[in-house]
This record gives structure tokens, sequence and C-alpha cells, in this order.
């Protein structure tokens, strides 16, 4: 184990963390996911034609922003910890692009039921 690694003590005390985020910021992200959660139902029941998916898309990105920095620690973490979790999403990007590159290169009548 290296010297800079979190440890616990007999006292069940965290050693070596580095930050304390206060209650405060989580209560305030949690009210602010639950109203980005309200805006997206509410955005559900207007009609914005094609940009419905879009809106709900722009708001969900969001909501996974505030998850990752704040309630996994990320916005606190070390470069290497960002770096991670950049080839992560880099890694989904990749394979979403590809899949859909495959859906919408097929021609009509692809699928066919029974």
């Amino acid at each position: 184990m290296t010297a800079h690694a979190a440890t616990v003590d007999a006292s069940g005390e965290m050693q070596g963390a580095k930050h304390q985020v206060p209650l405060r910021v989580y209560f305030t992200i949690f009210s602010l996911l639950m109203v980005l959660t309200a805006v997206t139902v509410g955005v559900s029941f207007i009609d914005l034609g094609a940009m419905n998916t879009v809106v709900a898309l722009v708001i969900a990105v969001v909501k996974m922003l505030l998850v990752v920095l704040y309630f996994m620690h990320v916005r606190y973490s070390t470069r290497l910890t960002w770096a991670v979790v950049a080839g992560g999403f880099f890694w989904l990007l990749l394979l979403l692009g590809l899949t859909l590159a495959d859906y919408l290169t097929r021609g009509p009548g692809w699928l066919h039921y029974g």
C-alpha cells in the first residue's frame, strides 16, 4: 500500500483523506437532481416535436455529470481519476457511435417479424 492511500484506523476514522465535503453540498446537489427530474417530467408533457428527445437527453447528461462529479467524488480527485473517467466516457461514445453507424447504414426492410 502506498503512503497516499486512505486507511481506516482502529476508531473507524479515515486517515489520509484529502477533503471533506459539507452535507450542504450533498443536499444542494440532491435538490437540484430532484428539480431536474421534475423538469424532465414537465417537458415530457409539452409537445416540442423532435426537440423532446434532445431536451430530455440534455437534462439527463446534466444529471449524470452532477452524480459523477459530486456523489462519485470525481470533482475532488486526482488527474489520474479524471483520465480514467474520461477514458470510460470516450469508450462509451465509441461504442454508441459504432452501434448508431451500423443502425443508420442498414437499408429499408432489414427488420422482419415472423
